[in-house]
């Protein structure tokens, strides 16, 4: 297929692959969910900016000379729901603010191909809907271990844990107020993030 350069070339109602987005070369940023197209917001807010900062920030800290690795937008995290590997046989590539991999056999140069063990969204009003449903949906369904939802505006973040039957759990709302002055990585049991630092502008 050739390079496909306009946005607007694309059918939006279509159906596509991984390979099909490597060949896309517009501008525009896009996410694949089960083969459908999904425009990603425009350039984040700086108050966005910097909430991923402050996350981004310790977990790297924690996670340094360890096995696991952090990564954020843009950065391709394909997500093939019955082990395929080859590109035309993966429909579904979606680019999280942040995320956490801990099995190195899942990155490549592209990326990462499979469920990372952890990822966090931050909402904008463009993503809320799509980042509490059908990205909820997808990371269950895919095996992401932890979900993190973030609400910049309302100065809370909502915790998922997969349980032992492969469903979310909301294990906690943790809101910026002095009774939940830190949050949990509970993949990593013995590490805290201060919600002061998250939200402090």
């Amino acid at each position: 297929m050739a390079n496909i350069t306009n946005i607007n070339d694309l059918d939006m109602n279509g159906t596509y692959t991984y390979a099909d987005y490597l060949t896309w070369k517009f501008s525009e940023l896009v996410e694949l969910i089960k083969g459908r197209i999904y425009k990603m917001s425009p350039a984040p807010s700086r108050y966005h900016q910097n909430i991923a900062q402050e996350i981004v920030r310790p977990l790297s800290n924690y996670l340094y000379k360890k096995p696991c690795k952090v990564y954020f937008a843009p950065f391709d995290v394909r997500l093939p729901l019955n082990g395929e590997e080859v590109t035309d046989a993966i429909y579904t590539v979606v680019q999280p603010d942040i995320c956490v991999i801990c099995d190195a056999n899942k990155l490549d140069d592209r990326g990462c191909i499979g469920a990372p063990d952890l990822i966090v969204e931050i909402l904008s009003p463009a993503t809320a809907s799509k980042d509490l449903n059908e990205k909820f949906h997808l990371y269950e369904s895919a095996g992401v271990r932890e979900y993190w939802v973030v609400f910049p505006k309302e100065k809370f973040i909502l915790v998922h844990l997969l349980n032992e039957k492969g469903n979310y759990e909301l294990v906690g709302t943790f809101e910026h107020n002095n009774e939940t002055p830190t949050i949990k990585v509970n993949i990593f049991p013995d590490l805290e993030l201060v919600m002061d630092d998250i939200f402090e502008n």
